[in-house]
């Protein structure tokens, strides 16, 4: 008899879609994300979920600073991918700067977001703003 191994992929039907315009939506997005990764089924690795946390909270804090004050965050799983897309109001692509060593004034989000990331695009938005698009192996 021949025996056969099937995997079940699961995940949510639906993408998971937080929105925010304060601070408070920082963690709020963050919790979003885990329970997210959490629903999936073979589940990403705890490395990948550690990164993909940590690569929101950076978009969604930008987004804040720097894209108009507002983002909505998309959660979305392929069968190979799982992606995070960030939107917001400014449709200027984020520039790399040097960071701040001393003064804490930041630098470091963009270098560790395309160091974390598995591909990441930028395209714009029909409403003048853009979306950045993270993806991670699943």
């Amino acid at each position: 008899m021949n025996s056969t191994a099937i995997s079940i992929i699961s995940a949510p039907s639906v993408p998971t879609v937080v929105q925010g315009d304060s601070p408070a939506g920082i963690s709020r997005a963050r919790r979003a994300t885990r329970a997210f990764t959490d629903r999936l089924t073979p589940a990403p690795g705890p490395d990948t979920v550690e990164a993909l946390v940590l690569v929101v909270s950076e978009l969604v804090t930008n987004a804040l600073r720097h894209g108009g004050g507002r983002y909505t965050l998309e959660l979305s799983v392929g069968p190979c991918t799982v992606t995070a897309a960030v939107s917001d109001l400014n449709p200027a692509h984020p520039r790399e700067r040097a960071p701040d060593l001393g003064g804490g004034t930041g630098g470091f989000g963009w270098h560790m977001i395309r160091r974390l990331t598995h591909h990441l695009a930028i395209t714009p938005s029909i409403r003048g703003g853009k979306t950045i698009h993270a993806q991670f192996p699943r």
